[in-house]
């Protein structure tokens, strides 16, 4: 599989409800290097799982937009929107945040990503 239908796959996966996502998609030795507006996050193969716990409990579904999808060898970049239902309030889809991430496959499974993100408001909710 490429690198780019292996992200492909992850970002289409039910990532709101599915527990084997980590196990299915992430390398035991990963690193996602993520500049937020909280800051810098450094989240490695455990703390992947923590977060994806804390997705889980806290939305219903998860929907990627992608503008980009680049693949260079075992490189992706991608530039996306998230859209969430959330459990409080599962009829209702809505834009979260703007995300550009470059994706490092190695034996099949992401491996490395360096991403940066900006939380959606008036200012950016049309910036596509």
């Amino acid at each position: 599989m490429s690198a780019k239908s292996l992200l492909e796959n992850f970002y289409n996966s039910d990532i709101a409800n599915n527990e084997a996502l980590v196990n299915d998609f992430f390398h035991k030795d990963c690193e996602l290097h993520w500049n937020s507006s909280n800051g810098f996050t450094l989240l490695k193969y455990d703390d992947v799982i923590a977060f994806f716990e804390g997705v889980r409990s806290s939305y219903n579904s998860l929907r990627f937009s992608h503008t980009h999808l680049l693949e260079s060898g075992n490189y992706v970049t991608s530039r996306h929107h998230v859209y969430a239902q959330t459990i409080e309030q599962p009829n209702d889809e809505v834009l979260l945040a703007h995300f550009i991430a470059l994706w490092e496959v190695k034996d099949n499974k992401l491996y490395r990503c360096y991403e940066l993100s900006q939380l959606a408001d008036e200012k950016t909710i049309n910036s596509y």
